[in-house]
């Protein structure tokens, strides 16, 4: 059987390392309304059992138990959140211009009010909320911080839409 190995892959999860689990999914549950589907819980160092295992492969062998919750995003995107006893509990320094992660999106109609929940919760608006196209489309783009550093970015529109009538060319 042949396999077209040329189509876009979906996107599954993302994996964010928090200094608290429990202060994490109510941030994400009651600002971004993500499901919770595994609630919060602690996974210990040990071969017997296949997570165990996997996390010493993912891990390596200098941890002894984290703390790990699985939401979902309304698309079904995954967001998997760690806590680890012994990780850096203040917030990540910001390097944009550095190889690795930049930044997640989310996409909400309704980015003034989005953006007040997460101020409310203790996150940052980062900067004043933009337009693509000035009086021609009601696309709107801010970046923010949860409250516990990690930067994101919020978008009214589907990236394809804002992007499609190139946002750079005008």
């Amino acid at each position: 059987m042949d396999t077209n190995k040329d189509y876009p892959k979906s996107f599954s999860h993302i994996g964010l390392t928090v200094p608290n689990i429990n202060e994490a999914v109510k941030f994400y549950s009651e600002v971004m309304g993500w499901y919770v589907i595994m609630e919060p819980a602690t996974v210990k160092k040990e071969k017997e059992t296949a997570i165990g295992q996997m996390c010493i492969d993912v891990f390596g062998e200098d941890w002894t138990e984290f703390e790990i919750a699985h939401l979902s995003t309304s698309d079904g995107i995954g967001i998997e959140l760690f806590s680890f006893p012994h990780g850096v509990k203040k917030a990540p320094e910001f390097s944009p211009f550095n190889t690795g992660l930049f930044h997640y999106s989310v996409q909400d109609p309704n980015i003034e009010e989005l953006i007040e929940k997460i101020v409310a919760y203790g996150g940052k608006q980062r900067m004043p909320i933009r337009e693509y196209y000035p009086k021609e489309k009601p696309f709107k783009m801010c970046y923010v911080e949860d409250p516990f550093g990690i930067v994101f970015e919020i978008y009214t529109h589907s990236y394809e839409l804002t992007y499609s009538s190139g946002a750079y060319s005008k």
